[in-house]
């Protein structure tokens, strides 16, 4: 069988009817033949599982789920910032790591695909509406995460510095912003002598409104009641590709009616550029 996000997005297509429900996102009945690993609450929650010797389908794609109850936001992004691509050398460090061995117990070789690609599958509500994307996570990285951070950083800086009436040269502030642009920086735990507690700064990303997928003012061809699909499409020759691949994964899922049903279209992100949208009703005819 061949595992690729195409393929996860016709299972949720073919089981849409699930994710009108209350329950979380984390129980929704997704295949695990297609998963290398499921998350226990850290990043990724799914991954997909990797594809031997398949150019069209690498697989390995990694997900990430996010949900609101009562309204069409994005989840604040707790301790992993939201990016469109992941090092998988770097989530599978240490002696006992979960991720590395449920990996390895799939069969995977994990390092033969280093950079993943990411998705977030996000469900919002509004009263008795609902919204669901999976979407690619440049949709949430327009920037690069070493400038967002280092950025984030030098306003603090430079808030502070204006409170005291201090100020720094060029080249110290640019030096300081370089070395506080890896998000290691801050995620370590830090012991100081005689504390009884150990220190850690926790980065929260939330998402602006231009970048908020669900949010009917800003993206209206999202609308109540779907599933959508996003990616990143710059040409017609990319988009001709990811049509084609969603087309070969809905007929190797024998769900090929369901593809016939999609609604195709190119949607104008605020900040990054244009991404191709596969959308469909949640709602089932009679």
């Amino acid at each position: 069988m061949t595992y690729s996000i195409y393929h996860f997005f016709a299972d949720l297509c073919q089981k849409k009817e699930e994710l009108l429900s209350e329950n979380k996102l984390e129980s929704f009945p997704f295949d695990e033949q297609m998963l290398s690993c499921v998350g226990d609450g850290k990043f990724p929650d799914l991954a997909m599982k990797l594809n031997n010797d398949n150019e069209q389908f690498t697989g390995g794609e990694l997900i990430e789920l996010k949900e609101s109850k009562d309204k069409y936001s994005v989840a604040s992004f707790n301790s992993t910032i939201p990016t469109g691509e992941k090092d998988i050398r770097k989530l599978i460090e240490g002696q006992a790591n979960k991720i590395r061995t449920q990996m390895q117990e799939a069969g995977n070789n994990i390092l033969s695909l280093p950079i993943r690609q990411v998705f977030y599958l996000i469900r919002g509500r509004k009263q008795s509406n609902v919204k669901a994307c999976l979407t690619h996570g440049r949709f949430f990285e327009t920037v690069p995460v070493s400038t967002l951070i280092s950025e984030s950083f030098g306003q603090a800086l430079e808030e502070r510095l204006n409170e005291l009436g201090e100020t720094l040269s060029v080249s110290m502030r640019q030096k300081l912003l370089e070395l506080f642009s890896e998000q290691q920086t801050f995620s370590r735990v830090r012991n100081v002598d005689d504390a009884s507690v150990k220190m850690r700064f926790r980065i929260m990303t939330e998402v602006k409104a231009g970048a908020n997928i669900l949010n009917p003012n800003q993206y209206p061809q999202i609308g109540d009641n779907t599933l959508s699909f996003a990616v990143p499409c710059h040409s017609d020759t990319e988009q001709h590709q990811h049509q084609d691949k969603m087309q070969i994964a809905f007929q190797e899922m024998e769900c090929e009616e369901l593809f016939s049903q999609m609604e195709v279209f190119v949607l104008q992100h605020h900040f990054n550029g244009k991404f191709l949208i596969f959308q469909t009703n949640l709602l089932v005819d009679d």
